[in-house]
């Protein structure tokens, strides 16, 4: 059986990657998502092993010593990361694994795993992007201003990735991040970065205009 390919999947907040990564696992069966583990309590509804392998702080730490982990952090007193175990799994059996995560971890699991696939999803304008934020309906003013603020930030380093996909339609954007993982193809960044650096610098824009 050959081995499922690793896509790690980054972009600006807002820019839908949790709606096209879903859209991509209905169109095609293949794919699975890559679950974290975590030291934090479950909340209510929460189920181990579906959103996230549940752990004591002691095993978290010996998962580490025994570089069992991909990457890791610590937020507010909770370890995070991600199993290696869990994604060769998925691999051995055939099934492309997604990590849905950001740029500087991205680049640690690149250095670990050249073969893997990085991918930087974009809304096509920086408006497009404010206006995804605002259509949530789940966050205040001023959380989106402070996304928006941000989001120019969390594209340093994208001239590193090796594919841009641009989150226009969704069906497209979906079955062009299926092209990336099932064919072999040459890196396609060069060709759109003049939009992550357009999206960037009209944030830039609005962070003046503040």
């Amino acid at each position: 059986m050959e081995k499922g390919t690793l896509l790690i999947v980054s972009g600006f907040s807002g820019a839908g990657k949790g709606t096209l990564i879903k859209r991509l696992r209905e169109l095609h069966d293949e794919y699975a998502l890559s679950i974290s583990m975590t030291t934090r309590a479950p909340r209510p509804g929460d189920v181990d092993g579906v959103d996230y392998f549940f752990v004591t702080k002691e095993k978290f730490e010996q998962t580490i010593a025994e570089d069992g982990l991909l990457e890791y952090a610590n937020y507010v007193g909770n370890y995070y990361g991600t199993p290696k175990a869990y994604v060769e799994q998925c691999r051995d059996e055939g099934r492309h694994v997604i990590l849905e995560i950001e740029i500087q971890g991205a680049l640690q699991i690149k250095k670990k795993f050249p073969e893997a696939k990085l991918i930087f999803v974009t809304p096509p304008t920086a408006a497009e992007l404010r206006r995804r934020l605002e259509g949530r309906g789940t966050e205040t003013a001023d959380v989106i201003e402070k996304r928006l603020s941000r989001a120019a930030e969390e594209a340093e380093g994208v001239e590193n990735y090796d594919y841009i996909v641009v989150n226009d339609d969704l069906d497209t954007a979906a079955n062009r991040i299926h092209e990336i993982a099932t064919k072999e193809e040459a890196k396609d960044v060069s060709s759109f970065i003049h939009i992550i650096e357009q999206v960037k610098e009209d944030l830039k824009d609005h962070r003046k205009g503040e």
